[in-house]
This record gives C-alpha cells, sequence and structure tokens, in this order.
C-alpha cells in the first residue's frame, strides 16, 4: 500500500484511472476514507486520473496527537501534490473535503484546474454548531458503534433510512474501527472553519451541489457558497441527505462530469 512522509505526517494514497487523464484529487468527507469513493471511482476514472489520499487521522494515513485543521490538510495536499511531482488538478470533495477545496481555492489557487464542492459549508451557523457540538461530546464517549447511532440520523435522508436498512449495521460495524480520539481531533478542526469572508478570491471554476434533505449542512450553505464566488455553478439533489454521493450516486457523478466536461486542461 503506497504511502509517503510528507509536511511530517504519513499520508496514505492510490491512483485509479489511464495514466494519460486529466488529474483529479477527492477529498474525503470528515470519517471517510479511500474506499468510500466506492461509487463514484467507475466513472471518474474512465476518463479521469484519479488520486484519492487518507487526511492526516483518516483512515491508513498517520493519526499524530497534534491539533488538525482544514489549512493544515492544504499544506499536506500541496506537499503531496509536490513529492508526486503533480502540478494542478480538478479537486472533488464532500462534506470535509469540499471545504478543504475551498481553503485549497483561496490560498493554493495555482494548484486547482476546478473545485467541485459537495455537501458543504462555508462557515457554521447556531444549529449546525449545536450538532457538530453534540458530535465532538459523543466521539469523546469512546464508544465507536454509540458514536455511529448517536449521530447516523442526521447525515442519512428518512427515505434512504427506510429504503436501505442493511446498510445501518454495515456502517456501524466501520465506526467500531474508527479512531475516535482522531475523529475529535477532525471535529475539532471543522469548528474552527470559517471562510466565508474569503470566498471572492476563489477564481477557479466552481461547482457546488447541495442535497434537498441534507439537515446536517442544508442547501442555505451552498447558496452562500455559490452567491460569492463569481461565475459558479449550484446544483441541488433531491430526496437526498447529507450523504449524498452514497444516496445519489449516479446523479452527483452526472454533475461531477457534466460540469468536468466543460473545463478540461
Amino acid at each position: 500500500m503506497p504511502k509517503i512522509q510528507v509536511n511530517n505526517v504519513e499520508l496514505y494514497y492510490e491512483f485509479s484511472g489511464p495514466e494519460t487523464g486529466e488529474l483529479l484529487i477527492l477529498n474525503n468527507g470528515v470519517f471517510m476514507n479511500t474506499t468510500s469513493w466506492l461509487f463514484q471511482l467507475p466513472e471518474l476514472t474512465k476518463r479521469y486520473r484519479v488520486l484519492a489520499y487518507d487526511m492526516r487521522g483518516q483512515g491508513q494515513s498517520e493519526h499524530p496527537e497534534s491539533e488538525y485543521s482544514l489549512e493544515l490538510h492544504a499544506e499536506d495536499l500541496v506537499a503531496l501534490m509536490d513529492a508526486l511531482e503533480l502540478k494542478k488538478a480538478h479537486m472533488v470533495g464532500t462534506s470535509y473535503g469540499g471545504e478543504l477545496n475551498l481553503v485549497m481555492g483561496i490560498r493554493y489557487p495555482e494548484r486547482c484546474h476546478t473545485l467541485t464542492i459537495i455537501a458543504s459549508v462555508s462557515h457554521s451557523d447556531a444549529m449546525a454548531a449545536a450538532m457538530i457540538e453534540r458530535w465532538r461530546r459523543a466521539a469523546l464517549l469512546g464508544d465507536g458503534p454509540l458514536f455511529f447511532r448517536l449521530i447516523y440520523a442526521d447525515v442519512y435522508s428518512e427515505n434512504f433510512l427506510t429504503g436501505r436498512p442493511e446498510l445501518i449495521p454495515t456502517a456501524e460495524q466501520r465506526y467500531a474501527q474508527l479512531d475516535l480520539p482522531a475523529a475529535v481531533r477532525l471535529i475539532e478542526s471543522f469548528q474552527r472553519f470559517n471562510v466565508t469572508a474569503d470566498l471572492p478570491k476563489i477564481t477557479a471554476p466552481t461547482c457546488v451541489v447541495s442535497a434537498e434533505l441534507d439537515l446536517l449542512k442544508p442547501r442555505r450553505y451552498g447558496e452562500i457558497i455559490h452567491r460569492a464566488i463569481a461565475g459558479s455553478e449550484f446544483h441541488l439533489i433531491p430526496n437526498a441527505g447529507h450523504v449524498v454521493v452514497l444516496e445519489r450516486a449516479a446523479e452527483v457523478n452526472t454533475v461531477i462530469l457534466g460540469f468536468l466536461a466543460k473545463h478540461p486542461c
């Protein structure tokens, strides 16, 4: 399994898709890892050279005990790109990964060919902040399956939970393996995140995607991002909760591929 030491952290990464394809980097949601893009990779890799990786604190990458931040994740990603001799990429991210894309667009525009921001925010108002603080306190209990049970209703739509109940025990088992101290550091990183005032600095072509039934990061956050970034696109995926890349994978893939086709390298 390929790992590389960059910016004082060991990161896990993997490439897929044609070597001659345009480079596309996937940025994970907060508790995701490279395997979480299962429903995107088959479509994206038909044309694009896809780099999936785990951020510090995620998956197979190192989980240092120091404080995390979205700015630090951006430094890690730039260092990873430098180490792999990658100059510029399409950036696709969901939730925490979409928020990392915003930081990349603000701080490292020369590394971003396009930005796709899925189910993300540029800051948190009172309701989202309250939900995330509940997540932090739940993670501090130190019980992965219990943590999942305390938060999962925030991220899935009711229709999905009704139609695919078999996925809940599977997800619960995955959370049993979650590094909860690292999860706390990732949550606290998100709690400090606020780039709304800097959004107009983003010049890369940007696609913003929100989910109609997202309780955690409702569409109004996507609309804030869309209005602030000149020339950006906005798409609303119907009948989907926060984990829209799973619930409505085909629709999300269509939006991503359609947007990228307009902005070839």
